[in-house]
């Protein structure tokens, strides 16, 4: 009895080092299988079939997939996030920026900095509340402002023209206070050697940015332009809140498609909605594959 007892316990001794991360990693691991890995394939599995989420499922091969690209309420919720990825992008020079400006010993600075740092603590939906009082008709202080310029004013999320742009302006005021404290973040562990050095070399403003400030700030750029890009491409909450997809449809983003041909009393298309969740998941790979492939190759050139 004592052999094997004192065998395992100087195995777990001799391989404690290695052993020891695994354990911790384990239960995270577990629930990511469990509540993200499996879920994906899963999707992938239904996306084959004609299903109510109910009845008895049909195979139909790639037919839900053959549907998508003939369907016009899927190519603008397409286009629309695509909108949404290149102007939700200017979060990351934005949140650069402010952190830049916040990265001083000067007096007031934390009452500057709980300011911009008070959009990222509050809930999306939130958010959305606000910019829809914001842009209202009547009394919203937006349209007050149009009504300068125009006597009748601009009513945003009515207008199918600009609704998507309103709520895009809507998400990037919390996603500008994530990147900067992001930045702030990482403005804190630049190396002053190295700026003192720049600054005898004669470097200073975007030299100094360019060349020794944010070469610095890779990882903290890396995890905005990431956190961004899947930002842009979830942004179901604030449709939802703000236009729930309307005027007409014209807001719609693949997200909120997803949901309304899945599981609103619209819908009740499993399939259709997994095939839907399954292009989102792809694009959504190819930007964040693409990140850490280039993170690694710069990581393993140094």
């Amino acid at each position: 009895m004592s052999a094997p007892t004192a065998s395992r316990s100087g195995y777990w001794r001799r391989n404690q080092r290695a052993l020891a991360p695994l354990l911790f990693v384990a239960p995270g691991a577990l629930m990511f299988t469990v509540y993200v890995v499996l879920p994906i394939f899963r999707s992938m599995s239904i996306s084959f079939y004609d299903w109510d989420g109910m009845g008895v499922k049909k195979w139909i091969g790639l037919a839900n997939y053959a549907e998508l690209w003939s369907d016009p309420a899927f190519v603008v919720s397409l286009e629309n996030n695509v909108i949404w990825l290149v102007l939700y992008m200017l979060a990351v020079p934005a949140g650069l920026f402010i952190a830049i400006f916040l990265n001083q010993n000067t007096r007031g600075i934390r009452i500057y900095k709980s300011l911009f740092f008070f959009p990222f603590v509050i809930s999306q939906v939130v958010v959305g509340l606000i910019f829809s009082w914001f842009y209202a008709p009547g009394f919203g202080l937006f349209f007050k402002l149009t009504q300068l310029f125009d006597p009748a004013g601009i009513a945003l999320l009515a207008d199918e023209r600009y609704a998507t742009y309103g709520i895009i302006a809507a998400g990037l005021w919390p996603q500008i206070a994530y990147c900067m404290i992001l930045y702030l973040t990482g403005l804190n562990n630049v190396a002053p050697d190295q700026v003192e050095a720049a600054r005898l070399d004669g470097a200073k403003g975007w030299r100094m940015l360019w060349y020794v400030i944010l070469p610095q700030l890779r990882p903290a750029t890396f995890i905005a332009v990431v956190v961004t890009v899947i930002g842009a491409l979830r942004s179901f909450d604030l449709v939802s809140i703000m236009t729930q997809g309307g005027p007409y449809g014209s807001t719609r983003v693949l997200s909120y498609y997803m949901y309304e041909e899945a599981l609103s009393e619209y819908g009740y298309r499993m399939g259709y909605g997994a095939a839907i969740a399954v292009v989102l998941f792809a694009i959504m790979m190819v930007f964040i594959s693409g990140f850490i492939w280039k993170m690694y190759r710069d990581e393993t050139e140094r």
